[in-house]
């Protein structure tokens, strides 16, 4: 494996987002494998497991949980965190909090650049691989971007970048 294809393969992710994927994976080894145990306990206790919705509700329920506990370790063993020390806000990054300008309709919005798997778009946190993030990623105050939403093409504006 060359030293290039180590580096595409890690995840980027800011220290925030590590620590909040590190606690859930935490809680749900514990708190909910405990929980769906016993639910399917329960459920086995009600007779016939061919015939029984709950066991079968449980077990759907236990295949999801181990399927978001595998995704969390493939996350958290690929993580490099960002250091946000390292940067100086002079170019929209990740670890970064960016202020844009929407031209058409002169309002602006703040959106916190973070990795895929800690966007939250509800909290003004984008993934710096979407199709906004992608194309804000690099830029400095004053340039302009046009990019494809899904409502159509947009024409932004970086008006000021921090340092989260």
């Amino acid at each position: 494996m060359s030293d290039k294809t180590a580096v595409s393969d890690r995840i980027e992710m800011t220290k925030e987002g590590y620590d909040q994927l590190y606690e859930e994976l935490k809680r749900l080894r514990s708190e909910e494998r405990y929980v769906v145990a016993q639910r399917i306990e329960e459920a086995r206790s009600f007779g016939d497991l061919s015939e029984n919705a709950e066991y079968a509700a449980a077990k759907d329920e236990q295949a999801k949980l181990e399927s978001r506990i595998q995704r969390l370790e493939y996350h958290l063993s690929k993580a490099q965190v960002i250091d946000s020390s390292s940067l100086d806000g002079s170019h929209v990054a990740l670890g970064t909090t960016v202020t844009i300008e929407d031209i058409g309709n002169k309002k602006t919005f703040s959106y916190s650049i973070v990795g895929s798997e800690e966007a939250d778009p509800k909290k003004s946190k984008i993934s710096s691989v979407s199709p906004v993030g992608q194309a804000l990623m690099g830029k400095h105050p004053g340039e302009e971007i046009s990019v494809k939403v899904p409502n159509g093409m947009r024409k932004l504006r970086v008006l000021e970048i921090q340092v989260n």
